[in-house]
């Protein structure tokens, strides 16, 4: 299960884990999902992979409705924009999916934000500067 995080629900983030480097990414997906651990990779169910996740504080409580902890998860799908470069069949190359994120943006307890970047507008809007 996983739900597009707020900003309340990120303030027992501790830090943020990046299995591969987003330097160079456009955009990667950002969910919150519910695990059963504070730490370490969670379980990872979707298509595509796993970029990074974050842990929380060692007294993080779990939730009342469902005893599990909400940590977020940031991924891409095979069909995202990082995934297919320069291929004018990519279903992303301008535009992004709703739950993508700027990686650049994210921050321990700060939800990632959506930039010309993200959206693939940067060099639209470089080129009609």
């Amino acid at each position: 299960m996983s739900a597009m995080p707020q900003e309340g629900d990120l303030a027992l983030e501790a830090e943020i884990v990046w299995l591969e480097d987003p330097t160079d990414l456009d955009y990667v997906r950002q969910a919150l999902d519910k695990v059963n651990y504070r730490t370490g990779k969670p379980r990872y169910e979707r298509d595509g992979r796993i970029i990074g996740y974050s842990n929380l504080k060692p007294k993080a409580p779990r939730s009342q409705d469902s005893g599990l902890f909400a940590r977020r998860t940031f991924y891409l799908l095979p069909h995202d924009r990082p995934n297919c470069p320069g291929d004018p069949d990519c279903p992303y190359n301008v535009g992004a999916p709703l739950e993508a994120v700027d990686p650049r943006t994210i921050a321990v307890g700060k939800v990632g934000q959506k930039t010309a970047r993200s959206q693939g507008t940067a060099e639209i809007v470089a080129a009609g500067s």
